[in-house]
């Protein structure tokens, strides 16, 4: 007695197979990118890291000490503001009733 397998089960195993195949692809690109610029910065990490921070714009050169004041202040308001906007959804998580489960 044999299962014939439907078309849904090949489908679903075609799928498969194609997102595993752009995963190792992706894998590769990465690895391939990572091995390059860690040789462009002397296979330093830290330096690759700096890098990256000053090209995204984490890490700026501030002329005076009020550039720099209001640049920590920019970034204090927006931490308040993303504690500010999660908290209520924690505190009712919180104190969400509990549910009873009945046999």
């Amino acid at each position: 007695m044999t299962i014939a397998t439907s078309s849904s089960d090949r489908g679903t195993a075609m799928a498969l197979k194609i997102m595993l195949g752009s995963a190792v692809a992706i894998g590769l690109w990465v690895a391939a990118a990572m091995t390059f610029a860690l040789a462009k910065a002397d296979w330093q990490v830290s330096e690759l890291a700096r890098q990256y921070l000053v090209s995204v714009g984490l890490i700026q050169d501030f002329e005076t000490l009020v550039d720099f004041y209001t640049h920590i202040k920019g970034v204090e308001y927006i931490i308040c503001l993303a504690f500010l906007g999660s908290f209520p959804a924690y505190f009712k998580y919180l104190n969400r009733s509990k549910e009873v489960t009945v046999k």
